[in-house]
């Protein structure tokens, strides 16, 4: 298997950003493009716009909500929707795709709304579905990437104000072990491999807070993981701004990770 860079991508309307996504693309070729919130029904996406540039795309969405898809020059060997595991199997929060020497899995977790709602359980429920599914379907020692936007900031220099935003449903205790415990399975956090005490870097500027990416008042929610065969190749990962400046960007920028041949 050649070297090659994956990239996560939560687009917020993968319609409306097209205009940003496209000559992304065209400028940087990833391997492999994991998209999540694309909110965009089967029937109403956007397939042409990725094959024109050689892209092969699988997707699996709603019209208004969730959504996932990825995109790579490779053709897939195999694609998998969901948790698959008898209870409500979120086939627009799943993607699986396996390449040849090695398989993807894009996930968009639930943010989880509030610690008091019932969002909050399934979030936290929906970790431990997530850890099953990689016990059932995967072995650590296998090559496999884990990304997405996972609503998880794990730790403090992954937000801008770790003491006011302690609490928020992707900054508390409870997501941290439940994060901590798919990890454990087998999974290295790229970025902080590369860059393990580096503050400020984050994919994640709420529209609602002023000026928020010129103040840097950012969350690194966003994430990519790799098992050890993989994780050993590694040579970077980066979070790219200039999407999150762009005009009408989504809420959340790129991520790249960058592996060795």
């Amino acid at each position: 298997m050649a070297g090659f860079r994956i990239v996560t991508y939560n687009v917020n309307s993968l319609r409306s950003r097209l205009h940003i996504l496209i000559p992304w693309l065209r400028r940087h070729r990833p391997e492999v493009i994991c998209l999540q919130e694309t909110k965009v029904g089967d029937d109403k996406f956007p397939r042409e716009e990725f094959t024109a540039l050689g892209y092969h795309v699988v997707f699996r969405g709603d019209r208004q909500y969730n959504g996932v898809a990825i995109a790579s020059p490779m053709a897939p060997k195999a694609v998998r929707h969901g948790l698959e595991d008898g209870d409500p199997p979120d086939e627009d929060r799943l993607l699986r795709v396996d390449y040849p020497g090695f398989s993807v899995v894009n996930t968009y977790v639930p943010q989880g709304r509030d610690r008091d709602a019932p969002q909050f359980a399934y979030k936290l429920a929906w970790f431990a579905r997530l850890r099953a599914y990689f016990e059932r379907s995967f072995s650590p020692d296998e090559p496999l990437v884990w990304c997405g936007d996972l609503n998880v900031a794990p730790e403090a220099i992954d937000v801008h104000d770790p003491k006011r935003l302690r609490g928020h449903v992707c900054f508390t205790p409870e997501v941290w072990e439940a994060f901590a415990r798919v990890k454990a399975w087998g999974f290295a956090d790229i970025f902080r491999k590369h860059h393990p005490d580096e503050a400020r870097q984050y994919s994640f500027f709420d529209y609602r807070v002023p000026k928020a990416v010129e103040r840097q008042l950012g969350w690194r929610v966003d994430h990519i993981l790799a098992t050890a065969p993989l994780a050993a190749r590694s040579s970077d990962c980066w979070i790219d701004m200039e999407p999150r400046r762009a005009e009408r960007p989504s809420d959340h920028t790129i991520v790249v990770a960058e592996f060795t041949a």
